[in-house]
């Protein structure tokens, strides 16, 4: 009998790179992370946290991983222990200075509108965002890795998903509350039919490609 190869385990997002920091001298060390960097419509949104060591959420991770419900319990419990703060760049900035640069501005602002001054800040991915006052570090993958960045995951999709829901309700015609701008076959057979609203991303190419046709 063939047994059947079993799938490597996903890792578990810890406390321990923060933990590290705070006893090489960090006082405060925030997670940062953003949501909505590839759909065809709405902000992307940026959000900074710095959890209390002595009340981490239990179950933080990715949210991409987790269902709208336990997402919604998690950014409840991150509000209330943590310090928070969220950015959003508009479609107009991300068309202006792109969606990378878009992000990092947002992640830039979150950490600044922060109501503490972290020491080290760790950014999801492989770049930081520029213009911090502090100390940074890329982590790639670092939402299912590390527990303020998955925190940070939380709270920008939570955020995100929210804001999409209101733009769902001014056009109703896109359904963005059910796909919340993705590039879904609803979405498409959407902007097929009706054509792209402002909060489209226009240098995005499927909305490039509709324009142009």
């Amino acid at each position: 009998m063939v047994s059947k190869p079993v799938a490597p385990p996903k890792p578990v997002a810890s406390f321990k790179r923060e933990r590290d920091a705070m006893k090489a001298g960090a006082r405060c060390v925030a997670g940062v992370d953003e949501a909505g960097r590839g759909p065809l419509a709405g902000p992307v949104v940026a959000a900074a946290v710095v959890l209390d060591p002595r009340h981490v959420p239990k179950g933080l991770a990715d949210s991409k991983m987790l269902s709208a419900v336990r997402r919604e319990e998690l950014f409840i419990e991150i509000m209330a222990t943590s310090a928070v703060a969220f950015t959003a760049a508009s479609t107009d900035r991300i068309e202006r200075i792109n969606i990378r640069g878009a992000t990092l501005w947002a992640m830039a602002r979150a950490v600044a509108s922060l109501g503490v001054r972290p020491d080290l800040v760790l950014v999801d991915g492989r770049d930081a965002p520029p213009g911090l006052a502090c100390r940074a570090e890329p982590v790639i993958g670092g939402d299912a890795l590390v527990q303020s960045i998955a925190a940070a995951s939380i709270v920008a999709k939570v955020v995100r998903d929210r804001m999409m829901a209101r733009l769902g309700e001014c056009f109703p015609a896109y359904g963005f509350e059910r796909h919340m701008g993705y590039g879904t076959p609803e979405h498409l057979a959407a902007l097929a039919a009706v054509g792209p609203c402002s909060h489209h991303r226009r240098k995005f190419a499927p909305i490039a490609a509709l324009l142009a046709a």
